[in-house]
């Protein structure tokens, strides 16, 4: 099979007006879809800037757009840490599924620690009136806090879920396919793996998943060495995702250096949009910067 390949056309930073104001949040984990009417809609966590440590770790907000480049956020969050002990900690990584009557948004939930997480989910009919629901992938011993969702539906009409976990002390990929939108999970084997000697040789991460070729879905997952400068790949799988079919070499979207050695290295892929022929991938820089990448496939 011909091998595929990704380049970066152009890179545009994302205008938050309204709510969640850039001189008074970082923020990181934009995700983005079209709606029916042409619309953009963007969901993004939001962490105060110079947070102490009894802060929590993020809250969700939701804004609308017209380009996908610029949008006008709430005044408030639709996602907010607590009143129970599943989230009380913070909110993080919200990825949106809509089915025809709702809307459906996985994300971390982060407990009073701080330090551990898990994936839990909120349904509505309306984005802006969501109701928490509890956990939709519990962690383990083996493989705690489970995040950063990334789901379809298969032929069958199940859920494919992509996550990650936590490991012998690094971050893994896992994959669980289940009944309804939060399982029952029957694990599958891991996707696939770090690479010795490589760029993505310690921490793997999930990202958005491109479907333009059903028989051949594209992943621009996450990873980094040791050290924690994270950048963005791409990995492509056979129809069920199940075996590899190509990876890149190099990784497709590297962050500029940072001005320290001991400065926050990171580039980290959050959703993917076609439109029009086109392939826009949503990301962040530094923990704190959006972005939307124009991608050309060759």
């Amino acid at each position: 099979m011909p091998r595929i390949n990704f380049n970066v056309e152009s890179k545009q930073p994302l205008i938050m007006e309204g709510g969640c104001d850039p001189s008074k949040f970082d923020l990181m984990s934009p995700f983005v879809w079209e709606e029916p009417d042409g619309c953009f809609a963007i969901m993004v966590r939001a962490v105060i800037k110079n947070r102490a440590a009894t802060d929590d770790t993020g809250t969700i907000f939701y804004g609308v757009g017209v380009d996908g480049v610029t949008f006008t956020m709430d005044d408030s969050p639709v996602i907010t840490p607590g009143p129970g002990a599943l989230d009380i900690g913070g909110c993080e990584d919200p990825t949106v599924v809509k089915t025809d009557r709702r809307y459906i948004v996985y994300y971390t939930g982060v407990d009073e620690t701080r330090s551990s997480g898990q994936m839990l989910y909120a349904t509505g009919s309306d984005i802006r009136h969501l109701s928490k629901r509890g956990i939709a992938l519990a962690s383990s011993k083996t493989e705690g806090n489970t995040k950063e969702a990334t789901i379809e539906r298969t032929a069958e009409e199940r859920w494919r879920l992509f996550y990650e976990y936590a490991e012998d002390d690094a971050s893994r990929i896992g994959l669980a396919l289940g009944e309804g939108v939060a399982g029952p999970w029957a694990e599958q084997e891991p996707p696939f793996k770090p690479r010795d000697d490589n760029w993505d040789n310690w921490h793997l991460s999930t990202g958005p998943l491109l479907t333009r070729d059903p028989d051949m879905p594209v992943m621009f997952y996450n990873a980094a060495t040791e050290d924690a400068r994270w950048r963005i790949g791409w990995v492509a799988f056979d129809r069920d995702c199940t075996h590899v079919i190509d990876r890149c070499i190099e990784p497709l979207i590297t962050p500029p250096p940072p001005c320290e050695r001991t400065g926050i290295d990171i580039a980290f892929a959050a959703s993917v949009i076609q439109q029009h022929g086109k392939i826009y991938l949503y990301y962040s820089l530094g923990d704190k910067m959006l972005y939307r990448a124009s991608l050309k496939q060759s």
